[in-house]
């Protein structure tokens, strides 16, 4: 069982919306979520459509984990191609929407066609219709999930939907669920917008059987105990990693030109957690996703007096506050030492639906830009787009998030930013999307994993963390990425959070928990033939969208400025070097397409 077995496509042109049967041996060859989305994605549609067209598909999918009793079963993933990059967008996350969809009997949303005016889709169970959206339309996230849970009345309805960002079709607009969780990354609220799709609203009361449950709950209780290493997430969540990369020499600070931020001390979880000069805190406490028993989120409040809140009060009350991506992206890719600042701009990408790393990446792209004389005051409105300007941060987030002024230039991502202004050496992306926060010189792996992700720069796409803090030089590097992409898509696939995985969690783990909850039998071999299998649909995706081996490098600066301090001082990424053998390793040739031979392996051709 754990697979409801069903699937809902609304096409949003005809306004048709069916109930459908889960193509079930696909269901057995990709599992669920990000691996079953994209293997329905590939079949649908032609990759080399326009990711903003009615050609373009996108997918709401949750694994077979998603909606049970397995800790962190919340996750769900937005599958479409990607209105930053063109390539294949896969963008997964937490919150409460995930489960509820799933708890309404599907394991997929397929969304196809535009609509002609503005509409929403409510869900209740086998209930389903498209809404007129003219009313909320041109509001925030946070407007829209307010106004539809009073006109519903129900608490346990969830939401999921564009504000301003992806109606003006902002390359890097995201989805937001339960007003601060996001399928953040690649533009996937773009592609929502460019539907005239609002938002979508769920109610289920299903639920979700796992094959044996006596069995699963065992399981579940059994690997719930190895978890012993939450403690510090719970408390300091992923804000505590500003302290090992800054330490390190890993945390990129003023777009790339250094490693090292000397303002890291303002930003860290001792910052969110000590009293500032006006005795106010930062963190209020910490929130969980579904079924989560970490609790990573952090929920915060700015001072009240701060400049950029304290004329609104309505952003005086608590909500998602600064992870570490967003304290990297926020804080010192921008050189903004300035946490509330920081905060409230976070709190604007949640708000209108942005992206915080590639809003961050973008603005630090644009401060470079702005420091050698590319665009200056009359290009920015005025704005004195300084690196280390937490004004100039939150004027251009919010800006931004409305698509109005320079912000609409900075709503395009780093890539095209740079490309207008001159410089397309200064956007630190790869297939168009920012960087997350590690340095690819410092931290070789990362580099590779960066330079080879299918849906761009992605941090959350393999785990050569520990090789990397151990070692700068690269042996074993190329074997580590590759294993672990494969790996990672498994684990995506299932509706399960990799945050496990660094509480004491191991893969037999998260193997464990498909097995018992799924038909037939999941073994290791066939857990790292699925995790093969969708790393590669997802390669033969980018492939036919036009993408190559030149898509596979990165930034300039990387592979030619050495930096600065720490382990990598005096290193640029040695991609050149791993590349080929990363190829190899995969089984394919050396432009990096996969053989026949490893086509035929993977019953792919």
């Amino acid at each position: 069982m754990a697979w409801q077995k069903q699937i809902l496509r609304v096409n949003l042109t005809t306004g048709s919306c069916n109930i459908e049967p889960l193509n079930m041996e696909w269901a057995e060859s990709y599992l669920g979520s990000r691996g079953l989305g994209s293997k329905y994605l590939y079949e649908e549609m032609d990759p080399a459509a326009d990711a903003l067209s009615a050609e373009n598909k996108i997918i709401f999918a949750t694994g077979p984990l998603t909606g049970t009793m397995a800790s962190t079963g919340g996750r769900y993933t937005v599958v479409t191609k990607g209105a930053l990059t063109g390539a294949i967008a896969c963008s997964n996350s937490g919150g409460k929407f995930g489960a509820e969809l799933k708890m309404a009997g599907y394991d997929l949303l397929i969304i196809e066609g535009v609509s002609e005016k503005p509409v929403y889709l409510h869900i209740e169970d086998d209930k389903v219709e498209l809404c007129d959206a003219g009313e909320i339309w041109g509001k925030t996230v946070w407007e829209t999930e307010d106004l539809l849970a009073q006109k519903y009345r129900d608490p346990l309805m969830r939401f999921a939907g564009i504000g301003q960002a992806g109606e003006s079709l902002c390359r890097f607009a995201c989805v937001v669920n339960d007003k601060h969780r996001a399928a953040g990354r690649s533009g996937v609220g773009a592609v929502m917008g460019s539907k005239n799709l609002k938002t979508i609203a769920v109610r289920g009361t299903i639920g979700v059987r796992a094959k044996d449950p006596k069995a699963f709950y065992k399981i579940v209780n059994e690997v719930n105990a190895r978890m012993t290493d939450r403690d510090e997430m719970a408390r300091d969540g992923t804000i505590a990693m500003v302290d090992v990369t800054n330490g390190f020499g890993s945390l990129p600070t003023n777009n790339n030109r250094s490693v090292r931020f000397e303002g890291a001390n303002k930003l860290n979880a001792e910052a969110m957690h000590s009293p500032n000069e006006n005795g106010h805190t930062n963190i209020v406490t910490n929130g969980a996703c579904f079924g989560c028993t970490i609790g990573c989120g952090r929920i915060c409040k700015i001072d009240p007096t701060h400049f950029s809140v304290k004329d609104r009060p309505e952003y005086h009350g608590a909500s998602g506050g600064l992870e570490y991506e967003t304290a990297y992206a926020l804080g010192s890719a921008c050189g903004v030492d300035d946490i509330d600042a920081a905060t409230f701009a976070g709190f604007l990408c949640n708000e209108y639906g942005m992206d915080p790393i590639s809003l961050g990446g973008t603005i630090a792209a644009a401060m470079e830009l702005y420091d050698i004389g590319a665009i200056d005051d009359s290009t920015t409105g005025g704005i004195k787009l300084e690196f280390g300007s937490a004004q100039a941060l939150c004027q251009i987030a919010e800006l931004t998030g409305k698509g109005e002024g320079f912000g609409a230039d900075i709503a395009m991502g780093s890539k095209r930013l740079c490309e207008k202004y001159g410089h397309p050496d200064l956007s630190m992306s790869v297939k168009g999307q920012e960087f997350a926060a590690y340095d690819g010189r410092s931290m070789q792996g990362m580099g590779l994993a960066y330079a080879t992700s299918n849906r761009g720069a992605c941090h959350l796409r393999a785990d050569p963390y520990g090789h990397d803090f151990e070692t700068t030089e690269i042996e074993g590097k190329a074997k580590i990425v590759a294993e672990s992409q494969r790996d990672v898509a498994f684990l995506d696939s299932s509706g399960l959070c990799l945050f496990p995985g660094g509480c004491g969690w191991g893969l037999e783990d998260y193997r464990t928990l498909v097995d018992a909850a799924c038909e037939s039998d999941w073994n290791e071999a066939r857990m790292a033939e699925t995790g093969e299998r969708i790393w590669v649909l997802e390669k033969l995706f980018n492939l036919k969208a036009g993408l190559s081996k030149k898509d596979d490098t990165l930034p300039k600066r990387i592979l030619e400025e050495p930096a600065d301090v720490g382990a990598g001082k005096g290193l640029v990424c040695r991609l050149d070097e791993m590349l080929p053998e990363y190829y190899q390793i995969n089984g394919w040739d050396a432009e990096g397409v996969p053989t026949e031979e490893t086509l035929k392996r993977l019953n792919l051709n």
